[in-house]
């Protein structure tokens, strides 16, 4: 019965050509398809998109920025699409009469949106995106991939620079810092000389103090000796006054004038010696008081040079506290985008968890042994990504977290800072009111320095005269023996004695009271040096506890500026922080393009239609002659479907192999698997219209409709309805597919043949039930012919 299958096609050219037809049925159908969407994105730079830049740019930190500039650059240098830069109503044009796709729009206010980062009000960066879904919705759909890798690319430049800033800002705070130490240490060796300016200002007070008290020791002897003067003169003067009227008892009276002559050489003896002490004592003021000259000019010139660097530093604590308070604000703009980026991971780790634990239910759910193993084997590989997501999404979050003691140290060290300007200002102020107060206190210490040269030299001077004044005394009782001899030019010249006598006694009084008035002053004298020299002590104190803190001060800036200074702030430090994660594609299995991809569901679906389209051109249930047996029957026509199945597989295989190159992992396997699937299909169809003719050939359409969207050829199973998963392990064409896929792309040959066993048996099960109908067939049909052949 084949050979009379085969010649009735053969010898009869209007069954020939519909069948050679039918048998380019697959190649067309599947190589035409393959062919057009071999590589569509492959083409894209053919695909013409409008670009409008209305950007007007902005300034940043003083510096002209032209995002919208860089973005039309960075889209002449990729070549994706056939960029076109227009305007916008040549733009809006190209959109209404198709002539493009799409249109990308850069505002005007793009690079000045940027900018807002640093106010209060940051605003995002709009990129206007226009597409034609109209013209094509693939088109607008490969759009949306673009437009978010250009999203990306500007958000990552966009980042890049205010890293770029904050990295500078932190370098400047670093000079800051540094310049801040360098002036500490300034105020350190400033408040050091100042503190050995007063202690030298202390010693010559101490000196100063130890003479005073000599000098108010000496003061006080002259003040006994002026008064013992006094009085001895006082006396005199009294006596001077009967004097005249007693010069008749003048010599019985002589022993009496050499006595008091002697007692006043005594007197003045005692006198000349306390003014030799007064003035020893004197000299010692002088010189104490030339210390403490010389201690508070010492001094003041210290404080003077304090005064200098005091502003210095104030300067640098100014400067030190407005760049860690703009370091703060950028920080916590940081703090934010990290934040951002957290959530961000953490909506991926979720989205993998749903995604294993879909998988999970697939596992559990599929009756496959084989492909629950896929699937399980799928959700451990899946299981280290999610874990490693969410170590992504903590690890941002932890750097977020850790940022907050830097923003709050920062806070504290502008507040510091703050401080430290307040305190230097005020301790500027009060340097300035100590070296005004220091320039009197040098200003009295010169003039007590020449009160002192002239106490000393009239203490001299005095010293001088009293030892004279001790000469004649002596002299005076030498002469008293002679007085008797006088007594009468005495007596003549009595009134001028009385007289001079007064005057004495006068000078002598004022004498004491002069001398009275040094000792009162040289006590005061001494009690001032000593509150003087304790309250230098104080000074000496305080000082010691600023130098000791601007040491500490000076140590502790440098220390901020070296850890400042080693935060790297070169490209590839602001390019990690801007763009910290890097895509690394690692397919499982590579797929080279998009038919290649798409080719085990065109070509199973060709083959499918094949078969459908052969039992119009060739009769399935006439013979082509009387047949033996319903056997033979059958085979007939089972023998010219496989031989179709065979032309249509090397047909449609030659074309995809050779035509358009496609790789697969075993040519062999690859042709078998083929034949496999169309002898599939054709028993299938063979069956369905063998036995219900059009009807049959109606289900069959039914069933090439639910394959070609229950059997996931094109979007995961997972995306398409529940109703047609239920069904997808039923249809042919699911294991068409999936033995293709293997074959082809994954190089998993047991799946191979586990789908080819599926299909072989799916096969066999219908040519049983097409076999079964010809036995039935024949017994009807010629089941008389037969026994009449046989009693003959």
């Amino acid at each position: 019965m084949l050979m009379k299958e085969l010649q009735a096609i053969l010898l009869r050219p209007k069954v020939l050509i519909p069948v050679l037809a039918v048998l380019f049925i697959p190649l067309l159908y599947s190589g035409s398809f393959l062919w057009a969407f071999w590589d569509p994105y492959g083409h894209l730079d053919r695909l013409p998109v409008a670009v409008v830049n209305e950007d007007e740019g902005a300034l940043l930190d003083g510096k002209k920025i032209q995002l919208g500039n860089d973005v039309v650059k960075r889209l002449k240098e990729n070549g994706t699409f056939d960029w076109q830069f227009v305007s916008r109503k040549q733009a809006d044009d190209g959109l209404e009469d198709g002539t493009y796709y799409m249109a990308v729009m850069i505002p005007k206010d793009f690079s000045a949106n940027a900018t807002t980062v640093q106010s209060g009000k940051p605003k995002p960066l709009k990129l206007v995106y226009i597409p034609n879904e109209g013209a094509n919705y693939l088109a607008g759909k490969i759009g949306d991939s673009a437009i978010e890798a250009i999203k990306e690319e500007m958000a990552n430049n966009v980042t890049r620079t205010y890293v770029e800033t904050m990295l500078a800002k932190m370098q400047e705070a670093a000079d800051g810092l540094g310049e801040a130490g360098k002036g500490a240490s300034q105020l350190h060796d400033g408040v050091q000389a100042a503190r050995k300016g007063g202690r030298a200002l202390v010693d010559g007070m101490t000196g100063a103090e130890q003479g005073s008290a000599r000098l108010s020791a000496g003061a006080k002897q002259a003040k006994d000796g002026a008064d013992e003067l006094t009085r001895y003169l006082t006396e005199l003067a009294e006596k001077s006054l009967t004097f005249e009227n007693g010069l008749q008892a003048a010599n019985s009276g002589a022993k009496q004038v050499q006595d008091g002559t002697a007692s006043l050489a005594d007197g003045l003896g005692q006198l000349a010696g306390g003014s030799r002490e007064l003035a020893d004592g004197a000299t010692a003021a002088q010189h104490g008081a030339a210390s403490l000259a010389g201690g508070l000019h010492d001094s003041l010139s210290a404080l003077k040079e304090l005064q200098t660097q005091l502003p210095v530093l104030t300067d640098g604590a100014n400067r030190l506290q407005h760049d860690a308070s703009q370091l703060s604000g950028e920080v916590e703009m940081w703090k934010r985008k990290a934040n951002e980026a957290a959530a961000g991971g953490s909506e991926v780790q979720k989205g993998l968890e749903q995604y294993a634990a879909g998988l999970q239910v697939l596992a559990a759910k599929a009756q496959d042994p084989q492909e629950k193993e896929t699937l399980q084997a799928l959700y451990e590989q899946l299981q280290p990504l999610v874990e490693e997501s969410g170590n992504v999404a903590n690890g941002v979050g932890a750097l977020a977290d850790g940022m907050e003691p830097i923003q709050n140290g920062l806070s504290r060290l502008a507040g510091a800072a703050s401080a430290l300007a307040s305190g230097q200002q005020a301790a500027q102020s009060g340097v300035g009111k100590l070296v005004n107060g220091q320039q009197q206190l040098v200003n009295g210490a010169d003039r007590l320095l020449a009160a002192q040269q002239t106490l000393a030299d009239g203490a001299d001077k005095l010293a001088k005269q009293l030892q004279h004044a001790h000469d004649g005394a002596q002299t005076l009782a030498a002469g008293s023996r002679e007085l008797a001899e006088g007594v009468n030019k005495l007596a003549s010249g009595s009134a001028g004695f009385v007289s001079g006598t007064n005057q004495l006694a006068e000078g002598a009084n004022q004498l004491s009271n002069g001398v009275s008035a040094v000792a009162e002053g040289a006590s005061s004298l001494h009690e001032g040096l000593g509150r003087l020299a304790r309250g230098g002590e104080s000074l000496l104190g305080g000082l010691g506890r600023l130098e000791d803190g601007a040491e500490q001060l000076a140590d502790r800036l440098q220390e901020g500026a070296e850890k400042a200074d080693g935060i790297h702030a070169d490209d590839q430090a602001s390019q990690m922080i801007a763009d910290p994660v890097q895509k690394d594609k690692q397919p499982l299995y590579h797929v080279p393009n998009y038919g290649t991809g798409f080719a085990p569901y065109f070509l199973s679906l060709g083959l499918f239609v094949g078969a459908l389209l052969l039992t119009i051109v060739f009769p399935l249930r006439e013979p082509a002659g009387r047949p033996s047996s319903g056997f033979a029957w059958f085979f007939g026509k089972w023998g010219v479907l496989a031989a179709a199945a065979a032309a249509q597989t090397l047909l449609a295989d030659a074309w995809l192999l050779y035509g358009l190159g496609l790789h697969v992992q075993s040519v062999g396997r690859f042709v078998l698997l083929t034949w496999i699937i169309s002898m599939t299909f054709m028993m299938i169809v063979q069956c369905l219209v063998t036995l219900f003719d059009n009807p049959g050939r109606f289900v069959a359409i039914l069933l090439l409709i639910a394959q070609l969207i229950g059997s996931a050829g094109t979007y995961p199973l997972e995306l398409v309805p529940g109703a047609l998963q239920r069904i997808h392990q039923w249809l042919p064409m699911t294991h068409a597919i999936r033995g293709l896929r293997a074959v082809i792309l994954s190089g998993d040959f047991t799946l191979m043949w586990k789908e080819a066993s599926i299909l072989a048996g799916v096969a066999a099960v219908f040519a049983a039930a097409t076999l079964g109908y010809f036995l039935l067939l024949y017994r009807r049909r010629y089941r008389a012919w037969a026994e009449t052949e046989t009693a003959a």
